[in-house]
C-alpha cells in the first residue's frame, strides 16, 4: 500500500435513515430501562444517605443500623439460611438431574414435570402448605422432634423446595451434553465408576454447578414470601425491609437495609457472570452424543431418590390443595368452597386475581415485544458500537436488584413530589413496568441466544437488495426465533403472576393482586383462603401453560416447518 493511500483521511461509513431509525428504537428502550431500573436505585440509595426531613446526613443511618443488634443479625441470619439452602438445594438438584441425564431410569419426563412444579406457586405457598404439615396443628408436627417450623428450619424448608427447579434447570443444561469418548477411554483404562464421576463427570459440570450455586444463592436470600409466613421471629433482611416500612414506616432505613441487601445480590451476580464467562465448549465436531448404559443398582438407587424427591413435591402442593378445601382445620376436614368466596375474606377479593390476570397479560405482551426488539438491535444493528454496549450493560442490571429493593426504590421514585412520571403511582402502569423491568434480564438473555443462532447474511442480503430491515425482522428473524418468543412470553406471565416481592409496596385498593392478596390475607390470620388463592395462581399457570403449549404447536408447524426435511 502507498503511503497516499496510508495518509489518506478514513471515511466514516454513511449512516442510513433506517440504521438511524433503528438506533432511535434502541436508545428508546434504553431510555426506559433508565427510568425503571438507574433512577430508582438512584433513589434509594440517595435515601439511604437522608433523614425523615430530607437532610442529608451521611452515613449516620448506616451507623444507626449497624448499631442495632436486631437488625445487625439480619445479615447473619440471611447468609446462615442461605448457605444451608444452597447446599442442600445444589446437592439434591445434582444428584436428580445425574438421574434424568445419565441413566436409564422410566418415567424421566414425568420426572421432570413434577420437580418443576414450585415455579407455578408463589414462594408463599409452599410456606404456608409447611405450616399445615409441621406447625401447631399440623398432621406430622412430631416428625420435626420438638423443634417448630416457625424459623431458620421452616425458612430452610420452604427455600429448598422454592429454588429446586430454578437450580434443577441449570444442572440439566450443564449435564444435557457430554462426549461419550471420554467416558469409552475411562473404561478402556481400567477407572472405576467412582473415579470416573470425578475425572471425567464432575469437571465437565463444574461451571454450571458453580453457576447453580449463585443462582440459589441470590433467589434464596432476596426471597421475602417464605420467610414472611414462617420465619418467625427469626429476621432476615428481606423480611426487615417489610418491617421497616410498612410496619414502622421508616423508610429512611428501609432504604438502608434495601442498599445491604443489594450488595451480596450484586456479588452472587457478578460471580456468576464471571464463572459463565470461562465455560468453554464440551463438545467438538467428532464428539460422539454420550447413552447412559443400563446399571441395575444405580438405576434402582436413583428411582428411589426421583420417586422421594417427586413425593416431596407432589406432598406440598397436595397439603396446599387439599387445606384451601378443608372446612375448618383440623376439626372439620370436609371439602367445602367457602374459602374460595374472597370477597368475604381480610385483605383478599376476587378483583385482586382478576388483576393478576391483567398484569400477567399486560406483562406477556409488552414485555416479550420491548425485550427482543431490544435485544434484536443490540445483536444485528450495525455500528454505534458504544450505544449497544450500554444498552447490553442496562439489560443485565435488573437480575442484580431483588424485588423488594426494585419495588421499594420505585416509591422513593415515582412517588418523589415534581416527578411528571408521578401520575403512575398506584395504577396497573407501574406495577406493568416494574414487573417487565423486574424479569427483563432473563427475557434478554433467552432472546439474545435465539439471536446469536442466526447468520449476520440475513441482513446483509436483505440490505443488497434494499428491503426494509422491519420486513427482514417480520419475516425472518421473527419466524425463525418463534420458540424463544413465546418461551419469553411464558416466563413473564407466569412470574407476573406469582410475583409478590416486587409489587407489594406499589399496588392500590384498587390494584390489589392475587400475591399480595394471599400475603395480606395470611397476615389477618385467613390462613386458608389464603391457601386457596394459591392454588387459583397455580391452576391459572398451569392452565395458560397447557393452552400455550396447545396454541403454539400451530404456530410452530407454520413457522418451524423449515426445520423439517
Amino acid at each position: 500500500m502507498s503511503d497516499a493511500a496510508l495518509a489518506a483521511p478514513r471515511v466514516k461509513a454513511k449512516v442510513s435513515s433506517e440504521d438511524w431509525i433503528m438506533r432511535a428504537v434502541l436508545v428508546g428502550i434504553a431510555l426506559y430501562l433508565t427510568v425503571s431500573i438507574l433512577l430508582p436505585l438512584y433513589a434509594i440509595l440517595s435515601k439511604s444517605f437522608k433523614n425523615a426531613d430530607g437532610v442529608f446526613v451521611g452515613l449516620a443511618n448506616y451507623v444507626n443500623f449497624f448499631s442495632t443488634p436486631a437488625l445487625f443479625w439480619s445479615i447473619q441470619n440471611s447468609l446462615t439460611v442461605t448457605l444451608i439452602c444452597c447446599v442442600i438445594v445444589v446437592t439434591l438438584a445434582f444428584i436428580y438431574a445425574y438421574a434424568l441425564t445419565r441413566t436409564c431410569i422410566p418415567f424421566k419426563s414425568l420426572f421432570k414435570g413434577v420437580a418443576l412444579l414450585p415455579i407455578l406457586m408463589p414462594s408463599l405457598l409452599p410456606a404456608i402448605a409447611l405450616v399445615y404439615l409441621f406447625g401447631n396443628q399440623g398432621i406430622i408436627k412430631d416428625w420435626l422432634f420438638g423443634h417448630e417450623i416457625y424459623g431458620p428450619i421452616g425458612i430452610v424448608m420452604g427455600e429448598c423446595f422454592y429454588v429446586f427447579p430454578h437450580v434443577l434447570t441449570i444442572m440439566l443444561i450443564a449435564m444435557a451434553n457430554s462426549d461419550a469418548r471420554l467416558y469409552e477411554a475411562s473404561d478402556v483404562l481400567g477407572a472405576s465408576r467412582i473415579k470416573t464421576f470425578f475425572t471425567v463427570t464432575l469437571p465437565s459440570v463444574r461451571y454450571g454447578v458453580v453457576s447453580a450455586f449463585f443462582v440459589c444463592f441470590t433467589l434464596v436470600i432476596t426471597d421475602f414470601g417464605v420467610p414472611k409466613v414462617v420465619g418467625g421471629k427469626y429476621n432476615v433482611l428481606a423480611t426487615d425491609i417489610y418491617k421497616q416500612v410498612v410496619g414502622r414506616q421508616d423508610f429512611e432505613m428501609g432504604a438502608v437495609v434495601s442498599m445491604v441487601l443489594l450488595l451480596p445480590a450484586v456479588f452472587a451476580f457478578a460471580a456468576d457472570r464471571l464463572v459463565q464467562r470461562r465455560q468453554v465448549a464440551l463438545l467438538s465436531a467428532r464428539a460422539v452424543p454420550y447413552q447412559p448404559k443400563k446399571n441395575t443398582a444405580v438405576d434402582t438407587g436413583m428411582l428411589i431418590f426421583c420417586c422421594l424427591i417427586g413425593l416431596i413435591m407432589v406432598s406440598i402442593l397436595g397439603m396446599a390443595c387439599f387445606a384451601s378445601f378443608a372446612k375448618f382445620w383440623p376439626y372439620d376436614l370436609s371439602l367445602s368452597l367457602k374459602h374460595y368466596n374472597f370477597d368475604l375474606m381480610d385483605g383478599g377479593s376476587w378483583d385482586a386475581y382478576w388483576n393478576s390476570i391483567e398484569l400477567a397479560a399486560w406483562t406477556a405482551v409488552i414485555g416479550t415485544a420491548m425485550v427482543f426488539t431490544g435485544a434484536y438491535l443490540v445483536e444485528k444493528s450495525k455500528g454505534f458500537h458504544s450505544g449497544r454496549a450500554a444498552m447490553q450493560l442496562l439489560c443485565m442490571i435488573p437480575m442484580a436488584v431483588p424485588g423488594l429493593v426494585l419495588g421499594l426504590a420505585y416509591v422513593f421514585f415515582f412517588n418523589a413530589p415534581g416527578n411528571p412520571l408521578g401520575f403512575i403511582y398506584h395504577t396497573m402502569p407501574i406495577l406493568v413496568i416494574c414487573t417487565v423491568t423486574h424479569f427483563y434480564t432473563v427475557s434478554h438473555l433467552t432472546a439474545a441466544t435465539a439471536l446469536k443462532q442466526l447468520d449476520g447474511e440475513f441482513e446483509s442480503v436483505s440490505q443488497s437488495l434494499k428491503v426494509p430491515f422491519y420486513k427482514t425482522f417480520f419475516r425472518i428473524t421473527v419466524p425463525v426465533c418463534m420458540p424463544a418468543i413465546l418461551d419469553i412470553s411464558m416466563y413473564l406471565f407466569v412470574n407476573a403472576m406469582t410475583t409478590v416481592s416486587a409489587v407489594v409496596f406499589l399496588y392500590s385498593p384498587d390494584t390489589a393482586l392475587a400475591s399480595v392478596a394471599i400475603l395480606n390475607m395470611d397476615d389477618a390470620g385467613d390462613v386458608a383462603p389464603a391457601a386457596a388463592m394459591g392454588m387459583m395462581i397455580v391452576g391459572t399457570a398451569a392452565a395458560v401453560r397447557l393452552v400455550h403449549a396447545g396454541l403454539t404447536r400451530g404456530i410452530l408447524s407454520r413457522t418451524q416447518a423449515w426445520r423439517k426435511r
